[in-house]
């Protein structure tokens, strides 16, 4: 196999941000090769201080996360004698991809259509949510709840100033199932908070070391937990409401056929992937096991959503047409109405959520 190597370095003294740095210069790197994550074979990581970018460290990872989602080939990290990061990484070449169409879409079409990080620079994003959502948890008194044993099953619940028995809005945060976490969406939970929703953020267990099938069942497991410590927490559990974007708009529809859930008021699902089999022709939905055409029919919708539920969908009028079809083709089977188009991409739609047309969609579809 024929190898080559990438090296960055970078001496910005914040572990996180020197290894954001590091891989994105790796990434912009594969991508001038005219490769991607998939074909990345091993990465030696050298260190002033190799201890502060272990792997182990939920900062760490997350910031890897980042960068290359769920790839992750052998990773080794040492001491250097200078201080700073450098990063070495091997790749193999590109291989053309076959010549079939799926959807009407090439493969690098339909890799285009399911790529939202084309929309965004994903390195300047991901650092605004992090100061934004740690600015928010240090002014809004959050409570770090354990919903389960397991490392990520943990949830953040903030609670309206002045409200008894508060109704509950669970906001389920994307990543395409490998990446992001709740403190990183914290701000968007601003809006729903201000108008006398409790708001809980869970976080799940991140692909491939997950499987899908367990995120799923995390999410319900967040849903009995909340409800079953309702009367504990202070909240008022009859009035659950599930919202969820990209991939986490996938975890709140499958919550909302699971026979095991607790009864949902409404679902808002935003931009969200709903059929999965298109995932499975390419490099991210392999690793995340989708190549197997049951397994990708099992996780996918329509299903049959709880009953009593009322449903809004939404989009970004700047996503791709695969994820506008994805929510149109649900909403119809649903039968929820067209998916409203809202201002911005796959990411900025979020922002709508603290004002204008998406908050006053998700209060419509929670107080109706």
């Amino acid at each position: 196999m024929v190898a080559a190597e990438l090296v960055a370095t970078t001496s910005l003294p914040d572990p996180v941000e020197a290894l954001r740095d590091a891989l994105a210069a790796i990434l912009d790197g594969l991508v001038a090769a005219g490769c991607g994550p998939q074909h990345l074979l091993s990465m030696t990581w050298e260190a002033g201080e190799p201890a502060a970018f272990h792997l182990s460290r939920h900062e760490v990872e997350l910031a890897y996360r980042e960068v290359f989602a769920g790839f992750r080939p052998p990773i080794r990290l040492q001491p250097r004698a200078e201080p700073g990061l450098a990063i070495r990484a091997r790749h193999s070449a590109p291989t053309p991809p076959p010549e079939r169409l799926v959807q009407g879409y090439t493969l690098p079409q339909l890799a285009r259509q399911y790529s939202p990080r084309l929309q965004a620079d994903m390195k300047a994003l991901f650092r605004q949510w992090s100061r934004d959502g740690e600015a928010f948890r240090a002014h809004h008194r959050s409570h770090d709840l354990a919903y389960g044993p397991g490392r990520f099953e943990t949830l953040d619940l903030y609670l309206p100033q002045g409200v008894s028995r508060p109704p509950l809005w669970v906001f389920i945060h994307g990543g395409y199932w490998q990446a992001s976490d709740k403190v990183q969406h914290a701000q968007f939970a601003r809006g729903m908070l201000a108008a006398g929703f409790s708001v809980a953020m869970p976080n799940y267990g991140l692909a491939p070391e997950t499987l899908l099938e367990q995120s799923t069942a995390q999410i319900v497991a967040a849903l009995n937990f909340l409800v079953g410590e309702a009367e504990a927490l202070g909240i008022d559990a009859g009035r659950l409401h599930l919202a969820g974007h990209s991939a986490g708009g996938h975890l709140a529809a499958k919550a909302l056929v699971a026979s095991d859930a607790p009864p949902i008021a409404s679902g808002l699902l935003l931009s969200g992937l709903f059929d999965l089999e298109p995932l499975g022709h390419l490099p991210i939905g392999r690793l995340l096991g989708l190549d197997d055409l049951a397994r990708a029919k099992r996780l996918s919708l329509p299903g049959r959503p709880c009953p009593a539920a009322r449903l809004a969908f939404a989009v970004g009028e700047a996503e791709s047409d695969a994820f506008k079809a994805q929510s149109t083709a649900l909403a119809t089977a649903w039968r929820a109405g067209p998916p409203v188009l809202c201002a911005g991409h796959h990411f900025s739609l979020l922002d709508g959520l603290n004002g204008g047309k998406l908050l006053e969609l998700a209060r419509s579809i929670a107080a109706a």
